[in-house]
């Protein structure tokens, strides 16, 4: 994962080999706390007690949330604040974390989320903060590059998809609207290609929607070019110590290395492919056009399911702190790939049918045109082996 800014270095983790497993050492499933809490929560959201449910809430399964609130457990409880509610009872773990997904994943205002919570806004707030730190410190081991054996399956699930070999994932961004004033030092800075102020988000994708890598924090006023050639990601492919994986050989004996897909804002690299451009209408070339598109196309889907949850860099943010917010987009993005690991592709499918969310909608699509010789001979060729394995897209 590369640094993102923003980010204070930290000591490492003492606890991290403690870690509670993901798929075993969950929380008992404390029935009285929901009862409790329900029963709090259940006059200020006007919805009677019989008829909330847990889901319609924290929008996650109690598995999930069970399991998330293992996680930080440890550091939300050392710390020495104690939060309270308006009649004075203190804040159980389970109540922070509630809280701050509610104020993630709603969106709404803190004195919102505050009143339907029964507590006050500064402490939805500081509370929130607190939750990010802890899944920061606790939660990175939900995104990280895949090991071999996890590389082999994702090219594999690449492939079925459209049959493009050896690839290893695709890569997008997004940004995050900001309203600054414009007296504002710097301000110009954020301006994007919309004149939107806005903060950028790049991720790169797995065929499951999960993160596997993040860099934010980037001004608007940054292309995909710039912004991949900032991140740690790029440093490492380029110097052969990431997508450096086993080759694959064509049919006809040309050898394909791992590599990633990205739109035509990206540069086309031996280990980046881009789209065709312009009007030869090849039909190889229309043809890997098709099915490079379908097999990106996860990433837009993972973006737009991201913004969709995490309702909160939804809309314009007004003066957001640009120090706090990457760190809030990574925590996150942890809980994105938290969901998907504990629900699986299905729940994120259902949800995207419903989804309200236009990943980045409003933005006309950027070319690049950058070429590097081996990235246009590795394209060239992967075009002519999928034309001759199948015919016409």
């Amino acid at each position: 994962m590369a640094p993102l800014r923003g980010t204070k270095r930290k000591r490492r983790d003492k606890t991290r080999k403690t870690q509670p497993d993901p798929l075993s050492s969950l929380l008992p499933d404390s029935a009285d706390w929901w009862d409790t809490f329900s029963r709090r929560i259940s006059v200020t959201l006007s919805i009677p007690i019989e008829k909330l449910e847990f889901e319609s809430v924290m929008k996650m399964p109690r598995r999930t949330f069970n399991y998330i609130c293992s996680l930080v457990k440890d550091i939300l409880m050392t710390k020495n604040s104690q939060y309270l509610f308006v009649d004075g009872s203190a804040m159980g773990v389970e109540d922070q974390v509630a809280v701050a997904l509610r104020r993630l994943s709603s969106g709404d205002s803190l004195v919102n989320v505050g009143t339907a919570f029964g507590t006050n806004h500064s402490t939805v707030s500081q509370v929130t903060w607190r939750f990010v730190e802890a899944m920061e410190e606790r939660g990175l081991s939900h995104l990280r590059w895949p090991d071999e054996d996890e590389m082999e399956k994702i090219k594999a699930k690449n492939e079925k998809i459209k049959g493009l070999p050896n690839c290893c994932g695709a890569i997008d961004t997004t940004h995050i609207m900001l309203c600054l004033p414009s007296g504002e030092p710097n301000s110009k800075v954020w301006l994007d290609s919309e004149k939107n102020h806005s903060m950028v988000i790049q991720v790169i994708v797995d065929p499951d929607m999960r993160f596997r890598d993040i860099i934010t924090g980037w001004p608007g006023s940054m292309n995909e070019l710039q912004i991949l050639k900032s991140s740690g990601f790029y440093k490492l492919c380029e110097k052969g110590a990431r997508l450096n994986g086993k080759s694959v050989k064509l049919s006809d004996c040309s050898e394909i290395r791992e590599y990633i897909v990205g739109d035509s804002g990206y540069p086309l690299l031996p280990w980046l492919m881009t789209p065709y451009q312009g009007t030869d209408n090849a039909v190889h070339k229309s043809g890997f056009n098709k099915k490079h598109s379908a097999t990106r196309s996860v990433a837009s889907r993972a973006l737009a399911r991201f913004k969709d949850m995490w309702r909160f860099f939804q809309g314009e943010m007004w003066r957001p702190d640009k120090h706090r917010l990457p760190r809030m987009i990574l925590a996150c993005g942890l809980l994105h790939n938290i969901m998907i690991d504990f629900e699986g592709d299905e729940r994120g499918e259902a949800m995207m049918m419903h989804s309200s969310c236009l990943h980045d909608g409003n933005y006309k699509p950027q070319v690049c045109g950058v070429a590097d010789e081996s990235g246009v001979a590795v394209r060239d060729a992967l075009a002519q082996y999928l034309a001759d394995k199948s015919g016409p897209a």
